[in-house]
């Protein structure tokens, strides 16, 4: 069940995945800077009463995959406070419901437990669209996810203050680069890298501390990852975007070739 409570968590989604615990141990980090507690959520779904063998044996598994992730946010000596919740539903309702209280919602790229389901394919995907919180699809490749620049979008619309904010908090949180990425979504020509730099003043201001560096991405967040040689951790987008989520997080493999994508954190202003 769902409790009310003062703050508002950082919501994890756990399917017993390894995805969903480094999705848990990078979303300890905004917990920790916000000061506000980590909340692991397990979702089984309703069943009928003559299946209680097979709820038992589900509740089982998730108190399992639950102690699982809160043993490994332990071990990383992240002093913050960590719930934990069975809850009834689907995933996709289940973390879309959680959104209405969350400061954000965190699901890991690729759910394989025996219960899970490949989150990217259908929850993360819904969960990026529907939430009414910021949402991070956080890429779990076995490669470092902690280095590489911040992308975040910079267009001329009202909505990108909540991107830019995002962005450069994330960029100060995780002591990395912003690689700013001039959107504008009219005209035909070159970015106009003036407005972009006047777009960015203020934030640049705000942030002393971050690096940015400006970066022609007129066609879009989607295209520029999948054709930029720079180093990327983590994408910043509006929710104009979030139709792409799967196209940045990138392709799943044991042996891939080119850019292999990166997390992706869509925003979304509240105030709209």
């Amino acid at each position: 069940m769902n409790h009310p409570r003062a703050t508002a968590a950082i919501v994890i989604g756990i399917d017993g995945s390894q995805a969903a615990i480094d999705a848990a141990q990078w979303g300890a980090a905004e917990a920790a800077s916000r000061n506000v507690p980590l909340r692991l959520v397990h979702a089984i779904p309703d069943r009928s009463a003559d299946a209680t063998g097979d709820q038992a044996m589900e509740v089982e598994y998730a108190q399992a995959s639950l102690r699982a992730a809160d043993a490994a946010l332990q071990a990383t000596g992240r002093p913050v406070e960590v719930e934990c919740d069975i809850v009834h539903g689907s995933p996709e309702g289940i973390l879309v419901d959680e959104s209405r209280g969350a400061a954000m919602v965190c699901v890991g790229s690729v759910g394989i437990g025996r219960i899970a389901r490949k989150l990217l394919g259908s929850t993360a995907d819904a969960v990026a669209r529907k939430a009414l919180c910021p949402v991070a699809i956080v890429r779990s490749n076995g490669n470092s996810s902690d280095s590489g620049w911040i992308a975040v979008v910079v267009d001329d619309s009202p909505a990108n203050d909540a991107v830019l904010e995002e962005g450069f908090r994330e960029a100060r949180l995780r002591r990395a680069p912003i690689l700013a990425l001039g959107v504008w979504r009219w005209g035909l020509g070159e970015i106009p890298y003036r407005q972009l730099e006047h777009r960015l003043g203020q934030w640049v201001s705000r942030y002393p501390e971050v690096h940015v560096m400006p970066a022609a991405a007129r066609r879009g967040p989607a295209e520029f990852l999948a054709h930029t040689q720079e180093s990327v951790q983590l994408t910043v987008v509006g929710s104009e975007d979030s139709d792409k989520v799967a196209r940045m997080v990138g392709p799943t493999g044991a042996h891939l070739t080119g850019p292999v994508g990166c997390s992706v954190l869509v925003v979304r202003d509240r105030t709209t």
